[in-house]
């Protein structure tokens, strides 16, 4: 079931949404070549609780981390570890989210760890240029399948792949709501109503788009890099609202 928010909720989301925007903010100081990736964990794990709020990851379905921390062919879900040293070269994808008086935020970004290689920069250019191409069709009214079909068209027509086997999601007061949202043309979609709110997340891989998984993290197949770029989204009348960034933005 899709739900509409109402003003006051709306309100809600765009606190948490701002405080994940701020914890992550806060941990792109701090990504570098030899620091570990349990680390990170332990920086967003306490910022986050020290301003009233809980990692929405933490514990769920089993989860054991605050953050997902993935690098290179990582594509989601990869656990923080004290033994995993970030390296020269690297890119390496933070989802976090953080739940604030029971309404939730979600966010990812790929960071460059140290210098990196063309191929890895223009991977992390066009992942995030793939959400705002889809976040470009968004308003009340338009079908879901729109923004979908423009992030696939978007990153297959610079030469990557699109990971199918995951998806964003509707967002509120749960982590994970309907509708869910392909990065991708499936064929169907809902339409979008003023007041759903919704995780945008593009994964685009540099290779195929198949994934390797049993738990986690989740693998492209082929172990060619990846990269995810997140955003919570309010959909609005004329546009939309990042929810998860530390000023409003409109379109």
């Amino acid at each position: 079931m899709i739900s509409i928010k109402k003003p006051h909720q709306i309100d809600a989301m765009r606190a948490a949404g701002k405080l994940t925007a701020e914890t992550l903010d806060y941990l792109a100081g701090f990504v570098r070549p030899g620091v570990t990736t349990g680390e990170l964990d332990r920086l967003a794990f306490r910022f986050v609780t020290e301003r009233g709020a809980k990692p929405s990851f933490l514990h769920y379905m089993g989860y054991p981390a605050s953050i997902c921390a993935s690098i290179d062919d990582v594509v989601v879900h990869g656990i923080p570890s004290d033994a995993q040293v970030l390296e020269e070269g690297q890119i390496l994808s933070i989802d976090f989210g953080a739940q604030l008086n029971g309404w939730h935020g979600d966010m990812a970004r790929t960071f460059a760890v140290g210098s990196v290689d063309r191929e890895k920069q223009r991977l992390m250019r066009v992942t995030e240029e793939s959400f705002w191409a889809g976040a470009a069709r968004i308003r009340d009214g338009v079908n879901l399948r729109e923004v979908s079909r423009t992030i696939q068209e978007y990153a297959e027509a610079r030469g990557f792949s699109v990971i199918r086997d995951l998806t964003g999601h509707g967002i509120g007061r749960q982590m994970h709501e309907d509708p869910a949202v392909p990065n991708y043309d499936s064929g169907t979609g809902v339409a979008l109503k003023a007041g759903m709110t919704i995780a945008i997340e593009p994964m685009i891989a540099a290779g195929g788009y198949e994934v390797a998984f049993d738990g986690w993290p989740v693998r492209t197949r082929d172990g060619a890099c990846s990269a995810h770029y997140e955003n919570t989204v309010l959909v609005t009348r004329d546009g939309y609202e990042i929810l998860t960034a530390t000023e409003e933005r409109h379109a």
